[in-house]
């Protein structure tokens, strides 16, 4: 008869074994946004191209054999040890993995949350296991431990979805309270890609005359911006200026119930979370309904140069205001464009005909469009053409977002940050003006494109023939497609590079450049999704 100090031990090593892949896999569930669906897709791939761990297999197989033992204490003692030994070899993997995180857990309130009910999840099976199942027979709780957390975590994720629920709904309401008690005008933004930027700029811009506050980083989600607002929003502030994400539809219309802007800017539209957008009509849908929601005394700001919100119908009677680089019949257009290593100049038109010179440290066409969209909504908002000017050639580098840097020497071009089809391509072009040295380009390629990912990411490589001398792809089972692109481009293969991780790239790119080259950043991918 085993004693209760014995199941005691035993429960407590099993959760200790338990433990780690709790926390790789609320980490990659973290990286896949805490959606259900994104989360069965990549444990799916995962499984398919047999990603899981070695060790995993190893401790499964011998659990499995040692139901064959015939003396029954040995099997019991063996059991115990292999537990043991199974926590110690788990933690060691994760600390492996730690040193090559490109992004590691967070661990917010939601994540904690998320782990006491994995906790309890676990306990709920396992001390019943433990108590029913003979000793005999507890190296089938050491199997069922190895994988059991695959499953648990879907059902953690429907347990605790209404109460992620309520808490939002709370603190939306919150928000909404402050939000309608003070006075800024409030200014959103969206986009398939360009928003953020756009953000950053225009916040750079409006300060030359308002006190105005931006969301930071990528906080685009009801969440982040319901913490923006009661956490940074002061009544002293003029212009809240307001990113906006989605990636499924009824997003938009969600946020812009909420927040309420007076003005729209929308920046760009294309095939951006095809995978759960579905189709591009949606996603039109969606991004336009920032101007279809507007007050009809707001102001919508719009990209001409965009086919897709250059043929959407407008169902709103408010003030639309146009920009473009490429289309002539725009309020504001910029023309004459020049880059070199220390950024861009450009002359902006309005529709008078007036003619301005801008400068900015900022690389790139999509760049010069986002400044675009801030010079058309600063002088609907009242700044002079010499306000504009000034701000424009102040405007910080968005990180992450064609930053031009120096590390060790060496110049790149730090466009790490959520590629897509259109930045791709105009970043390449930015790559291919850059005079003097060879030209390198480190990417994972594309991601969240659908059933187009495949086609995009050979077209990328396509692209790269001219742009590029030397290519770093990271990762052998996305990027096949861009090695297929630049194969069928003509491009010469054994300029072609392949590794496994991003510290394996940064190694031969100091290996293989000079001073004199310069090297494009292009993409960034989570940890889930470099493979």
């Amino acid at each position: 008869m085993i004693d209760l100090l014995t199941k005691l031990c035993f429960g407590i090593v099993m959760l200790c074994f338990m433990s780690v892949p709790v926390k790789h896999i609320l980490h990659m569930f973290q990286q896949n946004r805490y959606e259900s669906g994104r989360m069965l897709s990549w444990i799916c791939t995962q499984f398919r191209q047999g990603k899981k761990p070695i060790q995993t297999w190893v401790i499964s197989i011998l659990a499995l054999l040692l139901l064959f033992l015939p003396d029954e204490r040995l099997r019991l003692i063996l059991t115990f040890w292999l537990a043991v030994g199974g926590s110690i070899l788990t933690m060691l993997e994760e600390a492996r993995r730690m040193k090559t995180y490109i992004k590691p857990l967070h661990c917010t309130a939601r994540v904690i949350r998320q782990i006491v009910m994995m906790v309890l999840l676990n306990l709920a099976w396992l001390i019943p296991a433990i108590h029913c199942l003979p000793s005999s027979l507890w190296s089938l709780i050491v199997l069922v431990g190895c994988g059991i957390n695959w499953g648990l975590i879907f059902v953690m994720a429907w347990l605790s979805e209404p109460i992620e629920r309520g808490i939002k709904c709370y603190y939306m309401h919150l928000a909404k309270q402050i939000l309608r008690s003070y006075p800024a005008r409030i200014i959103g933004i969206t986009g398939s890609y360009g928003k953020t930027s756009c953000k950053n700029i225009l916040q750079g811009v409006l300060s030359e005359r308002y006190y105005s506050l931006m969301t930071p980083a990528s906080f685009n989600t009801p969440m982040g911006i319901t913490i923006t607002i009661r956490t940074m929003l002061k009544p002293l502030h003029e212009v809240f200026v307001c990113e906006m994400g989605a990636d499924h539809v009824g997003d938009i219309e969600t946020l812009m119930k909420f927040v309420q802007p007076q003005y729209g800017i929308v920046t760009s539209i294309g095939p951006q979370h095809l995978q759960t957008f579905k189709t591009m009509e949606n996603i039109v849908h969606e991004k336009m309904k920032m101007i279809e929601m507007l007050p009809a005394n707001g102001v919508g700001v719009l990209n001409r140069d965009n086919e897709w919100i250059r043929n959407a119908p407008i169902h709103n009677s408010c003030k639309i205001l146009w920009y473009g680089i490429e289309q002539q019949d725009v309020d504001y257009r910029a023309v004459d464009l020049r880059y070199s290593r220390t950024g861009s100049c450009f002359t902006v038109i309005d529709r008078k005909g007036q003619q301005t010179e801008f400068e900015t440290r900022l690389l790139g066409e999509h760049n010069i469009a986002n400044i675009l969209a801030a010079i058309t909504l600063g002088r609907e908002m009242g700044l002079t053409m010499e306000q504009l000017q000034q701000a424009v050639a102040k405007v910080p580098y968005v990180e992450h977002r064609l930053q031009l840097k120096k590390m060790n020497g060496y110049t790149f071009i730090d466009d790490a940050f959520n590629s897509n089809p259109v930045g791709s391509a105009m970043a390449l072009e930015v790559l291919k003006r850059m005079d003097g040295g060879r030209r390198f380009i480190v990417t994972p390629g594309m991601i969240d494109l659908g059933e187009q990912q495949k086609t995009m990411n050979k077209q990328f490589g396509e692209k790269m023939k001219g742009c590029v001398d030397e290519v770093i792809l990271v990762g052998e089972q996305q990027t096949r497609p861009i090695a297929e692109g630049l194969k069928n481009s003509g491009f010469e293969m054994e300029h072609v590079h392949v590794v496994k991780t991003v510290k394996e790239a940064f190694e031969l790119v100091w290996k293989m450049a000079s001073p004199q080259d310069t090297i494009l950043l292009e993409n960034d991918l989570p940890d889930a999704f470099n493979q």
